[in-house]
This record gives structure tokens, sequence and C-alpha cells, in this order.
């Protein structure tokens, strides 16, 4: 029994270890090696730094909106009756021309009829003067004789005297002609005329229209002269003047004009502190209406470089190129604008990268190749 168990115990002592040799053997076989890593030199674009005297334009765009515009109002009440042309937007008138007739008949019989209690009330004072006032007389009479009810009524003769004066203000006649001057001056706003060669932009009413006291009738542009309105910074305020020229654009930028400094507002708005800028600008191709962008050149940093804001890492870093290497290093934003960044800092033969790299960190391995500038073109 004694053998027999030695023999057991040997056997089981054999299978043990067998067993762990055999574990040992499995792991062994199942580790797999790490592959080499391979570095990868990527390829990139640089360009190298000449530091210059960049220009600083400021973007503004507003609506422009024509320099002589008219909003027409009626202060009378009738029918419209006429116009020189169609009254129609888009319609053209030349300076004098009749915009808008409104019908005056009944007004008008009004206004002949004080001209002639005019005419009647100087009648009947006439022989009083003869007999009191002979040497006012004639001019008196001279004035009866150039009086004509379908004009517009002369200007009183000149009163030399107090008693002229006394006599004249006592029959009603001074009162009597500045009444029909004042009846004059109303029938004259029955009719609307162009007051310069323009274009009916807005026409609210139609022959046959009743037209109300303070109805808005429409609007006349003259379409020779527009005005661009923009707001800056007011720290840019003080590089601006008046005449200076300015380059403007459509949005498309198909289209670029030159205007002018015609006027600097000289209050600043409250909330966005900025202050509006008025921009006189010509063209065949401008309408009313039409959104203009603002090149305002402002001032000209020394020693700065202009580059694409996607190289700005941060807001204040970029990537250059050492010994094949990238490397970040910090510079100082001088300027943004809607796609470049003027900065200082950089020093003149630095290679920075001409384009964003995916993925770039400080420390990578790279293949620098020299392109032109590749910031933005004006």
């Amino acid at each position: 029994m004694d053998i027999r168990k030695i023999i057991l115990s040997a056997l089981g002592l054999l299978l043990i270890v067998g067993a762990i040799f055999a574990a040992k053997w499995i792991i062994d076989s199942n580790v797999k090696k790490d592959p080499e890593i391979q570095k990868v030199v990527k390829n990139v674009f640089v360009k190298t730094v000449k530091n210059d005297t960049v220009p600083i334009s400021i973007p503004a765009n507003g609506n422009v909106s024509a320099l002589r515009k008219v909003e027409l109002y009626s202060e009378v009440q009738g029918i419209f009756r006429s116009s020189s042309h169609n009254f129609l937007p888009g319609q053209k008138y030349k300076r004098g021309q009749v915009l808008l007739n409104i019908d005056a008949a009944e007004y008008a019989a009004s206004v002949q009829s004080a001209k002639s209690d005019l005419y009647n009330s100087i009648t009947a004072i006439m022989p009083d003067l003869r007999l009191d006032y002979p040497e006012v007389f004639e001019k008196w009479q001279e004035y009866l004789n150039n009086f004509d009810i379908n004009r517009s009524v002369p200007s009183l003769p000149e009163i030399e005297t107090d008693k002229e004066k006394y006599f004249i203000s006592g029959r009603g006649i001074v009162s009597a002609y500045y009444n029909i001057k004042n009846l004059e001056e109303r029938l004259r706003k029955y009719t609307h005329i162009a007051p310069f060669d323009g274009i009916l932009t807005e026409a609210l009413v139609k022959e046959g229209t009743l037209i109300r006291s303070g109805q808005k009738l429409g609007e006349f542009i003259d379409p020779s002269v527009y005005e661009l309105q923009v707001s800056i910074a007011k720290k840019f305020s003080d590089l601006l003047s008046v005449g200076k020229e300015v380059k403007l654009q459509n949005l498309d930028r198909t289209q670029k004009y030159t205007g002018t400094v015609s006027r600097i507002n000289g209050r600043v708005n409250l909330e966005t502190q900025t202050i509006q800028v008025f921009i006189r600008v010509e063209g065949q191709n401008i309408q009313e209406g039409m959104y203009l962008e603002a090149m305002l050149d402002a001032k000209e940093e020394p020693n700065a470089l202009e580059i694409p804001r996607e190289l700005l890492v941060e807001r204040s870093k970029v990537y250059v190129v050492r010994d094949s290497v990238l490397d970040l290093v910090s510079v100082e934003p001088v300027y943004f604008s809607t796609e470049t960044v003027v900065v200082k800092g950089l020093e003149d033969g630095t290679r920075i990268l001409a384009a964003s790299v995916p993925g770039a960190y400080a420390g990578q391995l790279v293949n620098a190749e020299e392109v032109q500038d590749t910031a933005k073109n004006e």
C-alpha cells in the first residue's frame, strides 16, 4: 500500500508539472509582438515671414438711399384728376412737370371771389383818394389797371405816409390782400410739381381716387446721387474725415464703386459705441435700397503680417517650422477682419504654416514645402 501511494503521488506531481508547462506554452504562443511604430512625416506648406506695413481696412455695410428724396403728402382734400404721366412706380418726371393734380375747382372759385371783393373794395375808395389824397391816387389807379383776376394778386402799392396807411387799413384793404395771398398759397397745394428730375418709387393713389388731407401719396427721388449710411467703431472715428474716398462693392463683389465721406455724425450710439458715417456715391447701376459694403481705410500697422484667421490657434498662437518640426509660438493679434488677422511678434525669416493642418501638434515631424503668400488678396 505504501508503494502504491508513492507511485500515485509521483504521477500526480508529474501531471501538475506537465499542466503548468502546457499552460505556459499556450500563453506564450498567444502573445503577439507589437509592431514597430513607423514615424509618419507629414507634408505641409509654409511661407517665410516678411513683416511690412499693413493697411487696415474696416468693413462696413448698409443700404443706399437717395440723397434727394421727397415723400408726397396731401395737405388738402379732393379727387385725383391728372398727372403729366401715368402716376405709377418707375415713372420718370422732369423738373416742373405735374406729379399729381387734385381737383380744386370749388376752392379756386372761392379764391376768385375773394379777388373780386378786393378789386371792388379798392375801386370803392378811389373817389376819396382823388379828393383827400391826390398825391397817391395815381399809383392806386395804376394798381387797378394792372389787376387781373385770373392771375396772382400783385403786391399792394408801397404806403408812404401814416395817413395813407390808416386810410387804406381802415377800409380793410390790407387784411383782404393778405387773406387772398393765403388762399392762393393753399390753392397751390392742390398741384404737386416735380422739384427736380427724378423717378417715382412709390405710388399709393390712382386717378379718380378721393384724397384726404394728410394722406401719403407716394415717394419721388433723384436717381443720380445716393448716400450710404454705415456704422463704425468709435476708436476709428478720428481716422476718417469728410471728403475721403471709400471703396464700395455689392454683395456678390461683381460691381465696384468709389464713394466719398460726406458727413460724420458727432453723436456716439450709447449701446453699440459706434458712429454713423454717410458716404456719397454715384453710379448708373445703383438703386434705392441696394445693399453695399464699404471698405474704410482706417490706419496702417507697421512691422506686421496679415495671415488667414484659420492659422491662428487659441486666438494668439501660430505654428512655425523649425528643423522640420512644428512648434507653437505666441503672437500679438492687432486687428481681426472677416477672413484674415493682422499679427505682430514674428521675426523676419520665420517659416509659418501657409495652410491649416488637421491634427497638428507641437513637436510633429513635417516635410515643409515653400509656397507663395496665401494671405487674403485685395
